[in-house]
């Protein structure tokens, strides 16, 4: 019985230029993930792997990969690009898209510290779904605001390879703590104790509470396996920190080595300098 074959598959070649391209979009983070899939589809279908095994390792249908194909081969780098869908004609150009980029970017508003979608809208006479559009377009968000902080210390590099280092590849037979606290929680209590849940009625809660003053929690946690040693004191003193560390020395098992990594803060220096 003879074996029944399929249609012939064009064979696939890539230029050096078209391989370094390919290459390039598929290492790059910001690229749309669709055209990474077909550049995997392509690199992969020039090394000369069929159709077939190619959709299994990439997770997509054998159709997919032909497609993508046969694109390539009439159209090459080009015929990997979305194809032009019907609809509305622009009524924005680009001069005018980069006006509002370098209006956000460059400018302030007058009644405001940043730029909000209606007030540029206002200002540059689109609408705000038009800014919405050209702001997520191009990543920006007048609203948000980080912060960073570069350490003068000569020896910052150092003391931060020693830290990473500790954790990731800590001693044997050895325990490694992060240490730190969180002060001024206030304590807060219901005014009435609260109504469980029943069938067809919500949990209830006043909405009024008693305040207990605040306390200071204490914590050590263990990085390695999600472990927490905590305790909560009234003050925030060099001598509940102290206590805090006995109390980390007592639960700790006495056979490990323990580090602690904290920072340093006073009432961190004054407890370790009364215990060495």
């Amino acid at each position: 019985m003879a074996n029944a074959t399929g249609r012939p598959t064009a064979p696939l070649v890539l230029s050096e230029a078209e391989r370094e391209y390919l290459e390039r979009q598929v290492r790059k983070h910001r690229v749309a993930r669709s055209l990474s899939e077909r550049c995997r589809i392509i690199l992969r279908c020039g090394e000369g792997v069929p159709s077939k095994v190619v959709a299994d390792e990439l997770g997509v249908h054998e159709h997919t990969v032909g497609k993508w194909r046969r694109r390539f081969l009439k159209d090459r780098l080009d015929g990997l690009l979305d194809e032009v869908r019907p609809g509305r004609p622009r009524t924005i150009d680009d001069d005018q898209i980069a006006a509002v980029i370098e209006r956000t970017l460059r400018s302030t508003p007058s009644d405001a510290t940043h730029w909000s979608i209606r007030s540029m809208a206002g200002a540059t006479g689109f609408s705000h779904t038009t800014i919405r559009r050209i702001w997520n377009a191009f990543g920006l968000q007048p609203h948000r605001t980080e912060t960073f902080k570069l350490s003068s210390d000569p020896l910052f590099v150092d003391k931060v390879r020693d830290i990473v280092g500790l954790y990731l590849s800590p001693p044997n037979r050895a325990l490694v703590l992060s240490v730190d606290e969180k002060s001024q929680i206030q304590a807060l209590d219901r005014e009435q104790p609260v109504v469980p849940m029943m069938p067809g009625v919500p949990e209830r809660r006043t909405h009024s509470y008693v305040r207990h003053g605040t306390t200071t929690l204490f914590a050590a946690l263990d990085v390695a396996s999600g472990f927490v040693i905590g305790k909560c004191y009234k003050r925030h003193r060099a001598t509940e920190f102290l206590d805090f560390l006995k109390q980390i020395d007592a639960s700790v098992p006495s056979d490990l080595d323990v580090h602690i990594v904290m920072d340093n803060y006073a009432t961190h220096k004054i407890s370790v300098r009364s215990i060495t």
